[in-house]
């Protein structure tokens, strides 16, 4: 009989579970709410994400000559961002931004932890937009949380109305906005207002509308706890030279009110006022170490170097530090692999991408040979190859083109008007050619169409096909 190895908690503190006790599995929500800080980091914040905001909000209004500066006009199947149009063919410039996006952010993660979290993202910056609106309709902390202790009342259904009222006005605002990136938001507006729009439109701009809702006014922080992959694959990016928000345990610990702190028995710099936990949006303490709910948003440095002010002490109680500064107090120190290697990888992705849009032409050109048949012989015992050739014109303004053919063995093309094509269209050109049956040594030869714009100079693309002839 298999003995089981006795075990025994050795704990400081030993918990004794009952086994006819009941646990939840899941954690009863706590409601945060943060207290308004002021400080150097807010002000950082407040330019990040108001430049963040006004960018959301007036790109889709900005015009590029005559047509919006930034649509992705999905029915047309073309993608205008300012002076650039792109077409789906153009689909790896998007992979490119992608992974440029990617490896940026590893640069940052790497170097100053999650601070893409807590100044430019999106999440944070709407949840932040309707937190300021739950302070000026509801008040400040204290005044929140007694609100919501308090009876129903005729006040307490005014500032909660006010406070509703006013998120759905932005969620509005941002669905609407969101939409009039892919359809152009002029139009977009008109038939809002009129009542033309359609289903498909109103469904849209309410699905967002209601998104933005529940994520900044209901979800918040939960959103970042429960939804976000950042914050959980984050450490695997860290490092001990990583910048991220720490509390300074030697200087501050044993914490306690200034007056309990005597010249036997003195305390540290910490007087355990709370307010680092009382600023912060997911409603951590700081003091417990490095967490992944911290977005780095500083407000618990800027409510500590507050206190400390008042207090005479010199501020970095919390602070913007690394684990080497901090445990071994060694210097801090540019040239680590991890972030040497993502530097380099993000500089050659773009350099590249940079290299690929400059060399990019506005054009795209196909040769579909006719299915129907291999070749044909006409009256005058010329063998012919159909083609349909497809021309896109991905420029903002439109071109006249001229097509020609290079080839071998006397292959010519039929001559064929100069076509125009206007911005973002597809044209189809049918276009033969034709060979002397005595100058076909093959049953097959390599063709190349080449188009060329007629009005500009540096405008042309080729793509080659094949010419089908008889087995001789």
């Amino acid at each position: 009989m298999t003995q089981k190895i006795p075990t025994q908690d050795r704990s400081p503190n030993p918990v004794k579970i009952n086994p006819d006790d009941e646990f939840d599995l899941y954690a009863k929500r706590k409601k945060i709410h943060p207290r308004t800080v002021k400080g150097f980091f807010q002000n950082i914040r407040n330019v990040s994400m108001s430049g963040m905001l006004l960018a959301y909000f007036l790109l889709p209004w900005l015009m590029w000559g005559d047509r919006q500066a930034l649509l992705f006009d999905l029915p047309h199947r073309q993608f205008n961002i300012f002076g650039l149009t792109f077409a789906p063919q153009d689909f790896f410039f998007l992979s490119w931004m992608l992974i440029m996006g990617a490896f940026g952010l590893f640069v940052v993660t790497v170097f100053a932890g999650r601070v893409f979290c807590g100044y430019v993202c999106p999440q944070t910056t709407w949840t932040r937009v309707f937190m300021w609106i739950e302070k000026i309709t509801e008040g400040e902390r204290n005044a929140r949380i007694k609100l919501d202790k308090a009876d129903v009342s005729a006040v307490k259904i005014g500032r909660r109305i006010a406070k509703h009222s006013l998120w759905l006005v932005v969620a509005l605002a941002t669905g609407f906005s969101f939409v009039g990136y892919f359809t152009p938001i002029r139009d977009l507006a008109n038939d809002f207002i009129s009542g033309n729009l359609g289903g498909w439109g109103y469904f849209f701009i309410g699905l967002f509308t209601v998104f933005t809702y529940m994520n900044a006014g209901w979800l918040r922080e939960q959103v970042c706890f429960y939804m976000c992959p950042y914050g959980r694959f984050q450490s695997v990016m860290f490092d001990k030279d990583t910048l991220i928000i720490s509390y300074d345990h030697e200087r501050g610990e044993p914490r306690g009110a200034l007056k309990q702190s005597t010249a036997e028995d003195p305390l540290g710099d910490c007087v355990d006022c709370s307010l680092c936990v009382q600023v912060c949006p997911t409603g951590i303490d700081i003091r417990d170490g490095l967490q992944f709910q911290c977005i780095q948003c500083a407000a618990c440095v800027d409510a500590c170097d507050t206190v400390m002010d008042k207090l005479n002490k010199p501020r970095g109680l919390v602070r913007y530090t690394t684990e080497s500064i901090l445990e071994e107090h060694k210097p801090y120190h540019w040239l680590r692999p991890r972030l040497v290697g993502y530097s380099a990888v993000f500089v050659a992705v773009f350099i590249l991408f940079v290299y690929a849009l400059a060399i990019r032409v506005p054009l795209t050109v196909e040769a579909l040979r006719d299915r129907s048949s291999m070749y044909r012989e006409n009256s005058e015992g010329m063998i012919e190859n159909v083609y349909t050739l497809r021309i896109l014109n991905k420029g903002q303004v439109p071109h006249t083109y001229t097509v020609a053919v290079e080839s071998e063995a006397g292959i010519t093309l039929l001559p064929v008007s100069n076509v125009e094509v206007q911005p973002g269209e597809l044209y189809s050109l049918p276009v033969t050619l034709q060979a002397n049956p005595a100058e076909l040594h093959k049953t097959k030869y390599e063709v190349e169409f080449k188009v060329k714009a007629v009005d500009v100079a540096d405008i042309s693309k080729e793509t080659k096909t094949s010419f089908l002839g008889p087995h001789n």
